[in-house]
């Protein structure tokens, strides 16, 4: 099939504009047709085979390891905060529509758990400037009029904002948004010698100016606050970063216009922002996944830990790849290097690696110490969703750890089905990332992608059927070259909200 029979000149005008090229858009295509190749799991990752336990003692020099290079200005926390809140409400717009609550049950228990949401004090003013009164509507049990004005743009417009400017938690303060809770966060494992916290966002671009406006508005109050000076930055994703979708015959998907439909290529894109910073110890952390006050606590210290943990390994790994590079090593040297490699990166060598030269093996050890590094805290599996850790096996054979999404399983094997409900352990996106090399220089992470950790997905847009295709995972396909290095921590260090409800969890609600 030739591009001039499946793609106009509007069609090729069209995707050049976006930053795309034609035959990427064809090779997007092919993948649908083709469909997407799962990976290949060996065995769950678990305690001592793959996940490391930090101890007591341990966790208080990694503290201060954590300590002496956020003092010196190496971290920085990055926050992926597109999500829009809209999915947060879909139970809550499903009430709407169905002209209230029908139980009595149900009414009463959500008129009583209304005064616990951060925002409660916000929807009281909101519908007194509009002559109505909460008490009131509360007493009668009128659930709509409250709902409308909770997610509706003349209320609080909670349907239309992102997650990062929701009212989350109740603070000494007063009510805090999920974007604050960052702000204090970085305050208490970011900041350098000088007060300075560096904290980017990525943000869709339909809320860059609200989020930004947002951050101008409350900056100077959070310094004072915190004794800090917060370096703030935001991006969007990026155009080119868009897939082309299908439809259910795997042709290119048009609107009723006759244009080809793009979809964000999901989180994986953010890779490109994330390349795009001038980074070095970099903490990613999910904008809904904060605590309130009395659990930060907790979750600072796993941070810590995470951090001492990186630099811990970063120095043993930054001398081996010096020494690698020297030349000149004897086998007990290298053997040494191996064992560390084995021991402590979970890496593993070709069946042919033995057999090869000094000088082969050198080689080999060092292009597989000198990429990026990430620690990743992984918590107790209790049913949440989230990617897993597995030990995945290549078409070489060789293993590596991996976080795995489920739609990248083969869901027509049986074994391998087994094998993901066998995981003990979950990945919460929580992970500290090395991105310079030993001579620090910056890592292009593109260069460690696994460009067919693709997955393809069923949506619909505008009530019609299409498969959307997203681009290998952040923390999944995207780090899959990675050294990547699993560290059990608390569940109670994860704590997302997902939907309104979630924010009436005891975590949620400030002590």
């Amino acid at each position: 099939m030739t591009l001039q029979r499946i793609f106009s000149d509007q069609d090729k005008a069209q995707i050049e504009e976006r930053g795309l090229s034609v035959e990427q858009a064809m090779e997007q295509i092919r993948i649908f047709r083709e469909g997407a190749a799962p990976l290949k799991l060996n065995r769950p990752c678990t305690l001592q085979d793959g996940i490391f336990v930090v101890g007591e003692e341990e966790g208080g020099e990694l503290v201060r390891l954590h300590e002496e290079e956020a003092r010196a200005g190496r971290m920085l926390k990055f926050v992926p905060a597109s999500g829009a809140a809209s999915r947060m409400f879909k139970d809550w717009y499903r009430i709407l529509d169905a002209g209230g609550l029908q139980d009595e049950d149900s009414r009463t228990k959500f008129l009583r758990d209304l005064k616990k949401y951060a925002f409660f004090e916000d929807l009281k003013s909101v519908l007194a400037k509009a002559g109505r009164n909460l008490d009131d509507l509360l007493e009668k049990g009128d659930v709509c009029p409250i709902l409308s004005t909770v997610l509706a743009a003349d209320g609080l417009s909670y349907g239309q904002l992102p997650k990062a400017l929701l009212k989350f938690h109740l603070s000494p303060e007063g009510s805090r948004t999920a974007i604050e809770e960052h702000l204090v966060e970085a305050a208490l494992y970011v900041k350098d010698a000088q007060g300075r916290c560096r904290v980017h966002f990525t943000v869709s671009a339909e809320h860059e100016g609200a989020i930004q406006e947002f951050l101008r508005r409350i900056d100077e109050i959070y310094e004072k606050r915190w004794n800090a000076s917060f370096d703030l930055s935001l991006s969007i994703q990026h155009a080119h970063t868009d897939t082309i979708a299908v439809d259910l015959e795997k042709a290119p998907f048009r609107d009723l216009d006759g244009f080809l439909v793009f979809r964000p290529g999901g989180h994986g894109a953010l890779l490109e922002n994330l390349n795009a910073l001038d980074g070095d110890i970099v903490f990613i952390k999910n904008i809904d996944n904060v605590v309130p006050d009395s659990l930060k606590p907790s979750t600072v210290l796993y941070k810590q830990i995470l951090g001492g943990y990186l630099i811990r390994l970063q120095r043993r790994i930054f001398s081996y790849a010096a020494r690698l590079t020297e030349g000149g090593l004897t086998e007990d040297e290298l053997s040494e290097i191996i064992a560390f490699c084995r021991r402590d990166l979970c890496l593993s060598f070709p069946p042919a690696f033995n057999g090869a030269s000094l000088s082969e093996r050198c080689r080999q050890v060092f292009q597989r110490l000198n990429r990026p590094l990430r620690v990743c805290g992984v918590v107790r599996n209790v049913g949440e969703p989230g990617g897993g850790p597995f030990w995945v096996e290549d078409e070489t054979g060789a293993l590596s750890l991996q976080i795995v999404e489920e739609i990248q399983v083969d869901s027509n094997s049986e074994s391998q089905r087994s094998l993901w409900r066998a995981a003990t352990h979950f990945n919460p996106v929580d992970l500290v990332c090395g991105v310079r090399d030993y001579l620090s220089r910056k890592f292009d992470l593109r260069q460690f992608v696994n460009p067919r950790a693709i997955s393809i997905a069923r949506k619909t847009e505008k009530g019609r059927e299409l498969y959307a295709l997203e681009l290998p995972g952040l923390w999944n396909g995207a780090m899959a070259d990675w050294n990547t290095v699993l560290i059990e921590v608390p569940l109670e260090t994860f704590n997302p909200v997902k939907t309104v409800e979630d924010l009436l969890r005891p975590q949620h609600q400030e002590k």
